[in-house]
């Protein structure tokens, strides 16, 4: 059995603005990396074994700080779980996206949940085999999570309009080829079930 915590990155300047990012490489901001350092005092004495992110920048300087107070070194780049590709929404506000292409109109370019789902899950579950009876931390994105989120509570989760917010942490579970979500939406305030021991 191996424990898979998520962790969505933390702010970004459109994160702030509500514009959609998608594979955009948006840095974090201040507020962003002060996020990611709250999480990683929060996970801290917890027992991790390692840490991975999406390469994109966000994701990757978030993993870092977490480590940083982990002990966990540098995070291993899991492409995989980069954001979802918004297409030609990627800088677009929520309202101006609507404006473009009212709700039931494709946005050309824009990557399904489904094929987010088909390209996050098997890097997971490759994870869960090559880390046996390990607890693990990936960074990655709120498209992705909620995602695989979805996918795995078979749409229980989130609900509407429950957002992912930015430094939250979503605990799996991998057992014998099967992925199930433990715990979703942790912040710093569930710091003891953050370092709970999980094995």
């Amino acid at each position: 059995m191996t424990f898979i915590s998520l962790v969505r990155h933390g702010q970004t300047d459109w994160n702030l603005a509500k514009r959609i990012q998608g594979s955009s490489d948006i840095p974090l901001n201040d507020t962003g990396r002060a996020q990611a350092e709250t999480t990683g005092r929060a996970l801290a004495g917890g027992r991790f074994d390692a840490i991975y992110a999406s390469p994109l920048g966000r994701a990757f300087e978030t993993a870092r700080i977490i480590s940083s107070h982990l002990g966990l070194g540098e995070p291993g780049a899991l492409p995989a779980v980069a954001e979802r590709n918004y297409g030609e929404a990627e800088g677009l506000t929520g309202a101006q996206i609507l404006e473009r292409w009212p709700e039931g109109t494709p946005v050309p370019g824009r990557e399904s949940r489904d094929d987010v789902v088909r390209r996050a899950l098997p890097a997971l579950l490759e994870l869960g085999e090559t880390h046996p009876d390990e607890s693990l931390i990936v960074v990655s994105h709120g498209g992705v999570i909620g995602s695989l989120v979805r996918h795995v509570t078979d749409h229980a989760l989130p609900g509407p309009g429950e957002v992912i917010p930015n430094g939250s942490v979503h605990r799996f579970v991998y057992d014998d080829g099967v992925l199930r979500l433990d715990r979703f939406n942790l912040g710093p305030e569930d710091r003891d079930l953050l370092t709970a021991s999980v094995m």
